[in-house]
């Protein structure tokens, strides 16, 4: 590749021509015969005898080593709404099928690799996941005291789940750290649906002597309404976020269809399946205390705490301003930890890698730099 009519130019020149060719030379050797000059006498200056051939870079601006060794580097980046991990199976895949094909000496080496964080993340969200599940019925069962009752929304949670999972799929997302995450967070919100249907129920049951059958149709008759309230007002607070522009948008669209969906699945499923857990699986409930120590034990504590609780309201309703002026110094408190708070969605995460930038004086040749580079990655 070159260029007719660049500088420097004879006067008058007009145009600058880029000329692209294709060379049939290949080899050294074919490159080391190329005559320079030929004299009257028949003799000949080739290249080989003014200089060294070799088969080199097109540019020497750059270089990479791997600990320490030679290396030709290159990057793989991921397009918009690729698969991370997918993409990196596949790039396994094929740089394992050419091992075979490589000169004696010459391997392949993962420098960075982002994958394994990602896997790693999802896989303790996960964690979580499961210790969310398993702290709502610790949870449920202590302050519902009936495991048939506990049964009914730890039911509801992988239905909900999964039906989350099929929104998802049909707007196009992957299972990632943002949908995960979102799922933790909706584990609380998705089983308070199904508890307020089966505790309702064993309301009518106890206090109206009602079978399971009536008191189902007649707790359904009172809070279906409240039900649908309930999903549309939290709708209304994570739809919003769907609308987001740029690229945090994106970010915030994965978790608003995430939480969003499963609120409305969590009232389509208490509406239609706990209803019909409840006539099958609910009892009459036992009039007195429970059976288990601990169960009255907790029961006591918590009556306590309810009747300290009513007398600090109590207190605070009978003296309004200064519980007002209170009020307001809680949420200027408030508002100033919330800007001094990171306004990053997601906080840095330790990856494990160090990424070092080396500067040298204006002017300093590749050889230099080199020599530095070699310090740092002996220390």
């Amino acid at each position: 590749m070159g260029e007719i009519g660049n500088s420097p130019t004879t006067k008058g020149q007009q145009l600058r021509v880029t000329v692209t060719a294709q060379t049939q030379l290949k080899t050294v050797a074919e490159f080391e015969s190329i005559r320079l000059v030929s004299a009257e006498d028949g003799s000949t200056v080739r290249l080989k005898d003014v200089a060294r051939v070799e088969l080199g870079l097109e540019s020497y601006g750059s270089s990479s080593t791997y600990n320490g060794h030679p290396a030709g580097g290159f990057g793989v980046q991921l397009s918009s709404g690729a698969n991370a991990i997918n993409t990196a199976q596949n790039v396994h895949k094929a740089l394992d099928a050419l091992k075979g094909t490589l000169p004696d000496g010459v391997e392949i080496a993962y420098s960075y690799e982002t994958t394994p964080f990602v896997e790693l993340s999802i896989e303790k969200v996960i964690e979580t996941l499961i210790e969310a599940i398993a702290l709502v019925f610790v949870v449920l069962l202590v302050f519902l005291q009936n495991w048939r009752a506990t049964l009914i929304p730890m039911i509801a949670v992988p239905v909900v789940m999964l039906g989350t999972f099929g929104v998802l799929a049909l707007f196009g997302y992957s299972i990632n750290i943002l949908t995960m995450f979102a799922m933790v967070l909706a584990i609380g919100l998705l089983v308070d649906d199904a508890i307020v249907v089966v505790e309702n129920v064993e309301r009518i049951m106890r206090d109206e002597g009602l079978s399971v059958r009536e008191a189902t149709e007649k707790s359904m008759g009172e809070i279906t309404g409240a039900l649908i309230g309930i999903a549309a007002v939290l709708t209304a607070v994570f739809v919003p976020m769907a609308f987001f522009a740029g690229s945090v948008g994106v970010i915030y669209r994965q978790f608003s269809v995430t939480i969003a969906s499963a609120m409305i699945i969590s009232v389509l499923v208490a509406i239609i399946l706990t209803p019909a857990l409840c006539v099958l699986l609910l009892r009459k409930p036992h009039a007195g205390e429970s059976r288990f120590p601990p169960f009255r034990w907790f029961n006591k504590g918590l009556d306590s705490a309810t009747g300290g609780y009513v007398g600090v309201v109590k207190f605070i309703v009978r003296r309004p301003l200064p519980f007002l002026v209170v009020f307001a110094a809680l949420i200027g408190g408030a508002y100033w930890t919330y800007t001094q708070l990171p306004t990053s969605f997601i906080p840095e995460e330790d990856q494990g890698v160090l990424m070092t930038i080396i500067t040298l004086p204006d002017g300093a040749n590749a050889a230099r730099t080199q020599a530095v580079l070699d310090i740092v990655e002996e220390y």
